[in-house]
């Protein structure tokens, strides 16, 4: 969305125009309107109820109805409205600097029962610990500037995709099987390679760094990666790898072409690695994250070849970046990273990019407490990600209009006229509706 020489209320006007050339029918267009109003107003839940008392305040009950009925029956695709607000918003963010980064991450909602679709004992992040939630995992595209949610998804537990019943009341659609959380970032990432997104490094925490698998699809696409991994990764350190395979002696069975390893010579741990190192190899370096404010940390980087597996392998896996930040007054590293970046990478950029993965975290916080990402009471497939897509495309408008939204908490209380809400309302559950 350009800035262009229109008022706020138009450029609003004119994207949501866009967002309904998308979505079908035009009937859904007001309820459409409506909500993402909702969604950007202030209050402290973005249900369907309370964003029905402040978009109609004369009339409620009936705006509660059409807002239900369209985010969690309509039946309109989330892919097309979130390939149009990408269409619209992405321009703004790249308006300073090109796309740097694809991040992957997932988020959780502490959900209360065992109906909502997805809720299963698992890790919450927002909780810190196994709990009753909903987890999805998104896809998020991201320069220093700014980032948007490109695509979202809901993980389904085993227990759920195998529970015929419970499919069926959430209107979990047939297709949707059980897929891990690494299976459904790969698709995501492939979906967005495919649709010819801007290019940039992939960013994965230590939940997803690890496997090898995704690093090595992530690859064969064409694009670089920069992820966390555990402490006890195994690697071979620089100028090491593994033994070539034995030479062949005639008579004594089969040649063989894997690489090996034996007593004397064995990949180490990346701690160890660390705790080995000279302390000409530590560097502060300084980078920003998120604010104005400077941060800064020690760092170490070497090139380095990963162990896993390979004496199933003919071949070494190729060399790429271990970076490891120790930081000072800590007794020990506190994170690892592989990165395929280029060998040519300076120093401060290697950390710079790989840093930038505090951006889906700030996603993450705008959703939830700006936006009510969190806030859906359905317990339905579609409604779950027909809110997800509306949270993603009111927080695109917002990032489109950054440069003329002052910084602060009262920026979403000016975007709108907020109408007067009936003495009268008292939202379910309140002490004095009770």
């Amino acid at each position: 969305m350009g800035l262009g020489g229109r008022s706020r209320a138009g450029r609003f006007s004119a994207y949501v125009e866009g967002l309904v050339s998308v979505i079908g029918h035009a009937d859904r267009a007001k309820p459409l309107r409506d909500y993402c109003v909702g969604l950007l107003l202030p209050g402290e839940r973005k249900s369907v109820e309370p964003m029905a008392a402040v978009t109609a305040p004369q009339r409620t009950a009936a705006q509660h109805q059409s807002l239900l009925h369209f985010v969690g029956e309509g039946r309109w695709s989330d892919e097309k409205v979130l390939a149009k607000v990408r269409q619209m918003v992405l321009p703004a963010i790249e308006r300073h600097r090109p796309i740097e980064a694809w991040i992957i991450d997932d988020t959780g909602f502490p959900k209360k029962g065992r109906h909502s679709v997805g809720v299963a004992r698992q890790y919450c992040g927002e909780l810190g610990k196994q709990d009753n939630c909903q987890v999805a995992v998104s896809l998020s595209l991201a320069n220093a500037e700014g980032s948007l949610p490109v695509a979202y998804r809901l993980y389904l537990p085993q227990a759920w995709a195998s529970d015929e019943a419970r499919r069926k009341k959430a209107g979990v659609p047939e297709e949707i099987g059980f897929q891990t959380k690494i299976e459904i970032a790969l698709d995501q990432i492939r979906a967005a390679a495919a649709a010819g997104l801007p290019r940039g490094v992939v960013l994965l925490d230590a939940g997803y760094g690890p496997h090898s698998d995704l690093r090595s699809a992530i690859t064969a696409l064409g694009l670089p990666y920069a992820v966390g991994i555990l402490s006890n990764t195994t690697v071979w350190p620089p100028g090491t790898g593994p033994l070539p395979p034995k030479p062949y002696t005639p008579g004594r069975g089969s040649p063989t072409k894997l690489l090996r390893r034996d007593a004397e010579h064995q990949p180490v741990s990346v701690k160890d690695l660390a705790f080995n190192l000279p302390a000409k190899a530590w560097r502060t370096i300084t980078w920003r994250e998120g604010t104005n404010e400077p941060l800064r940390s020690r760092f170490a980087r070497l090139r380095i070849r990963i162990a896993h597996r390979d004496f199933e392998r003919s071949e070494p896996w190729p060399e790429e970046w271990l970076l490891i930040e120790w930081p000072k007054g800590e007794k020990e590293p506190t994170k690892y990273w592989l990165s395929t970046l280029p060998k040519t990478i300076g120093f401060a950029r290697l950390v710079d990019l790989t840093k930038l993965r505090w951006r889906i975290e700030r996603d993450y916080q705008e959703l939830k407490q700006e936006l009510g990402l969190g806030h859906f009471e359905g317990r339905g497939w579609r409604g779950f990600h027909h809110h997800a897509t509306l949270c993603i495309a009111a927080y695109g408008f917002l990032i489109s209009e950054r440069e003329t939204i002052p910084p602060s908490a009262a920026r979403y209380a000016s975007l709108f006229p907020q109408p007067a809400v009936p003495n009268h309302y008292r939202p379910r559950g309140a002490a004095a509706a009770a």
